[in-house]
């Protein structure tokens, strides 16, 4: 644990040096939070707080990144040379879906509008880099196409045409899960910490040393983050940041050969996404809806609860759900 400790201590240092000079860059540029009008009321005083701070993320990882993966390159044996080499994909691949939402919140910005990139350019945009991750995966790191199937204990190996589908599939739905979660102050900082942590443990009892580096340079930007993300917020992470930490996810499952685990640790992203498609459904269907707003955390938000409150309660039932799912590894 010392070692993971050491990279975790580090990521947190360069992250917070990156924050304190980013976000009064942001405030001074009046990249300022845009809130849709059909969203909570209350919000609309969160109006002009600095947003796309995910870009802290985004250099925080890629300078990580560099640092060990030229260390291991100049000084490292064999094995850590190896590490490194697949390091490179892990980061590469969050960085690509951390630069799309990048490009997604300068639009907004720009164009001073809720709105942003594209759809189709966006999902394209992700696709690309799903693919071309799942392609690595199986081919250039020749990890495989086994999946494991969480308190069965066992796993199966899918065919290559069925693999690469389902992995663009996991990839592209735990972006678009972890994005709807970020709602509120603090909640997909504090979830997406809580996952990534999760699979890092795994990564350490599996002894797969790549994952607990990135996990790890992952948990110290995020923590730092959170200091500045929990309510009321200084600076929101964007498509930028919220991008990024789901493709962070998805890579880390896919590469640990279990993103069915996802399922359980990934609970909350989950349920946020479907109470968005029940109301969805239903409202065009009836002409009523389930909850009073989508995603479900709008809905407690609505009920009365307050930010902090809903944070707390989302934060333990992920650590929750995450003590489930290594149990069931």
């Amino acid at each position: 644990m010392e070692f993971q400790t050491k990279i975790i201590l580090l990521s947190m240092a360069i992250s917070f040096v990156i924050a304190i000079i980013t976000i009064p860059i942001l405030k001074k540029l009046k990249v300022g939070q845009m809130e849709r009008a059909e969203g909570p009321e209350s919000h609309l005083k969160k109006q002009g707080t600095p947003t796309m701070g995910g870009i802290i993320m985004i250099i925080t990882v890629l300078v990580m990144g560099v640092l060990i993966c030229l260390n291991y390159t100049k000084t490292g044996n064999e094995e850590q040379k190896q590490v490194a080499i697949h390091l490179i994909p892990l980061i590469a691949t969050t960085i690509g879906f951390g630069v799309i939402g990048l490009i997604d919140d300068l639009k907004k910005l720009i164009g001073k509008n809720t709105e942003g990139l594209k759809p189709a350019y966006k999902m394209l945009g992700l696709l690309i880099v799903s693919v071309a991750f799942s392609l690595c995966l199986t081919g250039l790191l020749q990890i495989g196409s086994d999946t494991y199937i969480p308190f069965f204990k066992t796993a199966i190996s899918l065919p290559i045409w069925i693999y690469i589908p389902f992995a663009v599939i996991v990839m592209l739905a735990t972006t678009n899960a972890v994005n709807l979660t970020d709602g509120i102050d603090g909640l997909s900082t504090s979830v997406t910490t809580i996952i990534l942590t999760c699979l890092t443990v795994i990564g350490i009892i599996l002894e797969i040393q790549e994952i607990t580096i990135f996990g790890s340079i992952l948990i110290g930007a995020c923590l730092v983050f959170l200091l500045f993300n929990l309510h009321p917020a200084k600076v929101m992470m964007g498509d930028t940041g919220s991008l990024l930490l789901g493709g962070a996810i998805a890579s880390m499952a896919l590469y640990l050969k279990m993103p069915l685990i996802l399922i359980i640790i990934a609970l909350i992203p989950v349920l946020e996404t479907l109470s968005v498609m029940i109301q969805v459904k239903h409202f065009k269907k009836t002409g009523k809806r389930v909850f009073k707003m989508t995603p479900i955390h709008h809905h407690f938000e609505l009920s009365g609860w307050n930010e902090n409150k809903i944070v707390s309660v989302f934060s333990f039932i992920t650590l929750i759900c995450c003590v489930v799912g290594l149990m069931s590894i």
